[in-house]
């Protein structure tokens, strides 16, 4: 085939040089570099110019163009070779915009529920500053628009995540965004999925190296070095990120109209929370495409055709080298700062003469008919093995032998996964939340109660599980009322991910006796999962022991939805985050000029994932809903979630409350198939409570619930650091106090009486 390759650094240089190899083809790139000129002809055309572009593809009647950086298309180049006749390897304008725009990327995970880490759009200094305060340090501060790979900071220090903001959303004007992020724990992972609009086909996963110098210590870079395989990575990876990530990412574009044709590179952190994206990319990553496609034995013509072409389905499974590969960036002097060009770069033929090695150009030129340095990455030593640790020692033997004055390079690339150092582990899996307690499995082993109270021992009920608030147990033997549970409400609570020390006095049982009331509200609507509030008159009766009487439920156990069923009537919370990113809240359109408070026009049904301990719900879209429910299932959560919504807000509202938004769990009666609502409903702890006299949109709304604990928690007096990882102290009698107030003011105001002790 004829091919054109655009753009000018290593990974097109990687890319020329695995189509190089195939021997087949007659290929040209735009513009180029001089290593990509020793196989392909070059051309003096900007890769961002549309209009050349297609004109070149035409000098030479081009079958396949690739193009390889992300500038040319996000500005469309893409589009113009395609409108122009020419398949193109890479996404249109529209599809680009998943690297193009952070905040895009956010809304599109959200969509297709693809678990990813929380984020927070900021548009101003002062939401900047809120969104910091929020999350707590690791700052993880994105520029929303292509930076290079240079736009994200990572920092323990909020002054210098502050300013990377700032400086970001002051160089984009007016259209300026910066996305924050929760810190991921846990290795990171590259892995490029090949689409054709339809169908996806992963390549290997890499890891790369970010920052400047060893130890991962130093700035972020665009990329100091990567490797593959990764023989530490959990069994099935790919499998899991393909269905899981990729799949429904592309699934989504489609759906929207955007259909993403080329790599969509998706860059993981493995966390003790499972598998989360941390950024796409609409395009092939620099430097691991170096080493993924040294490993590739398929053709990559035949993959970038299939791609482009729309024939993925029918390529087949690729073809790998049992091998690995490891490539190590040569740097100019003082990248990634004030870098220095024009040193004379030598000894690239030595270095490719050591066994297994080739070298690949970055930020190279020719002047005065000598190679010099013209970038900030300057060459990518790649050297191939039989294993890691071979492959290491070649692409180190290689750049031992290159010469560049002031160079730099990590002389840790890989180390670790071959065997030098302490290894790579991946955090284990954190304990399912209590979200479902009524599906628990009967006779498993309880863990550990949380932080901050113990599960009692009660007569005839064994402990199985328990949540941040709750504690689950089964009955010993049979029971008379059948298949039951008896769930207990606690009085912990929960902050910043944490299940505190402190208990508030009574919530256990205001939780309780508040859902019992709303159940009996709602029951011309939705049945319910109670079976029995009876206190015990003998112990082992099977009753409600009388040591957590009124606090306690005897519950009929249900298959739960995988879904948490989210009415809003008002925009706040993460609610409000989606909107400023995209004018919708889980692909519901939202009118503009709404602000922290606002009504919304009518009520909306927002799903969103069950999340684990310790993290955070994520908002999808109906279609997720529909994908893993069902659409008959997913219908009727809808409209049941709306109903009851409407007739709690109804009621509240009488009483001088609004209710804000509310977190429903439905499940469904083993033995008469009906939904039926189960968990807590409608309490301070599942729903936003504000009085209705002091509402006022444009800022926070005093509520109804743990607002006392929040508040100090992060106040000096408090004097607890929330980014340095350990538990938050006792909470002072006070702010318990006014804790437990709130909570039984929300009941007499709901219910019309205080609450009966």
């Amino acid at each position: 085939m004829k091919i054109l390759v655009l753009g000018t650094g290593a990974r097109e240089h990687a890319i020329v040089h695995s189509l190089a190899s195939e021997d087949a083809h007659e290929l040209h790139a735009a513009p180029g570099n001089p290593g990509i000129g020793r196989l392909a002809t070059l051309h003096a055309v900007s890769a961002t110019d549309a209009d050349a572009v297609v004109a070149l593809a035409r000098s030479f009647d081009a079958e396949l163009v690739v193009v390889g950086p992300e500038a040319p298309l996000v500005a469309g180049v893409g589009d113009a070779l395609r409108a122009a006749g020419f398949p193109v390897f890479g996404p249109d304008a529209a599809a680009a915009q998943l690297e193009g725009s952070k905040a895009f990327a956010k809304e599109v995970m959200a969509a297709a529920g693809v678990p990813t880490a929380r984020p927070v759009v900021c548009t101003t200094v002062a939401e900047l500053e809120a969104g910091l305060d929020e999350l707590g340090a690791p700052y993880v501060v994105k520029d929303d628009g292509l930076a290079a790979g240079k736009g994200v900071v990572v920092t323990t220090d909020r002054a210098e995540a502050l300013a990377h903001g700032t400086a970001c959303l002051e160089a984009r004007g007016a259209e300026g965004r910066v996305v924050l992020e929760e810190f991921l724990d846990g290795p990171e992972v590259s892995l490029f999925c090949v689409s054709d609009g339809t169908t996806v086909v992963p390549l290997q996963p890499a890891q790369d190296f970010k920052r400047a110098h060893d130890d991962d210590a130093g700035p972020n870079t665009g990329g100091m070095g990567a490797y593959s395989p990764l023989p530490w990575a959990p069994a099935g990876l790919v499998d899991e990120v393909v269905r899981d990530v990729a799949q429904p990412t592309i699934d989504e574009m489609a759906r929207r109209g955007t259909p993403f044709a080329g790599i969509l590179y998706v860059g993981l952190a493995l966390t003790s929370k499972g598998t989360r994206v941390v950024e796409f990319n609409a395009r092939f990553g620099d430097p691991e495409t170096q080493v993924v496609l040294a490993r590739l034995r398929t053709p990559l013509s035949r993959v970038l055709l299939a791609s482009a072409t729309g024939t993925l389905a029918e390529l087949g499974e690729l073809e790998w080298s049992d091998g690995a590969a490891v490539t190590v960036v040569v740097a100019a002097h003082g990248y990634p700062a004030d870098v220095r060009s024009g040193d004379p770069v030598d000894g690239i033929a030595d270095a490719e003469a050591v066994d297994g090695v080739h070298v690949l150009h970055a930020g190279t030129s020719v002047a005065g008919g000598a190679l010099v340095a013209s970038g900030g990455r300057v060459l990518s030593v790649v050297g191939v093995g039989s294993d890691l640790a071979a492959a290491r020692d070649a692409a180190y033997a290689g750049v031992g032998r290159i010469t560049l004055p002031g160079s730099h390079h990590r002389s840790d690339i890989a180390a670790r996964a071959a065997g030098i150092g302490e290894p790579i582990t991946v955090p284990g899996a954190a304990v399912p939340d209590s979200a479902a307690l009524d599906s628990a499995t009967p006779g498993a082993a309880a863990p550990s109660v949380p932080s901050g109270g113990t599960a009692r021992d009660l007569p005839g009920w064994r402990h199985v599980y328990s949540g941040k608030v709750r504690d689950l147990y089964e009955p010993v033997g049979e029971h008379p009322l059948g298949d039951v549970v008896l769930v207990v409400a606690s009085d912990r609570i929960s902050a910043y991910d944490f299940v505190l020390a402190s208990e508030i006095p009574g919530k256990g049982e205001v939780l309780t006796q508040l859902s019992l009331w709303w159940f009996a509200q709602l029951a011309d609507i939705v049945d319910n999962h109670v079976v029995s509030t009876e206190a015990s008159v003998t112990p082992g009766d099977g009753l409600v022991p009388a040591e957590v009487a009124g606090r306690a439920m005897i519950c009929r156990r249900l298959e739960m939805f995988p879904v948490e069923c989210v009415a809003r009537g008002y925009l706040t919370g993460s609610g409000l985050l989606e909107y400023r990113a995209s004018r919708t809240v889980c692909g519901v359109p939202l009118p503009e000029g709404l602000e922290d408070g606002s009504q919304l026009p009518e009520p909306i049904f927002t799903p969103a994932t069950k999340a684990e301990v310790g993290e955070h719900d994520e908002n999808v879209s109906f279609d997720v809903v529909v994908s893993r429910i069902g659409v008959e299932n997913a219908a009727r959560l809808r409209a049941l979630t709306l109903e009851v919504y409407s007739r709690a807000a109804e009621l509240a509202r009488e009483r001088g409350i609004i209710l804000a938004d509310t977190k429903l769990e439905f499940g469904v009666d083993p033995v008469t198939g009906e939904i039926v609502l189960g968990d807590e409903v409608l309490t301070p702890d599942s729903s936003r409570f504000w009085p209705a006299d002091e509402w006022q949109p444009g800022r926070a709304q005093p509520s109804f619930d743990k607002q006392h604990v929040r508040d100090w928690l992060i106040s000096p007096a408090s004097g607890w650091d929330r980014a340095g990882g350990e538990a938050p102290p006792a909470l002072p009698a006070e702010v318990v106090d006014a804790t437990r107030e709130r909570y039984e003011e929300a009941y007499a105001r709901l219910t019309g009486t205080p609450l009966a002790r």
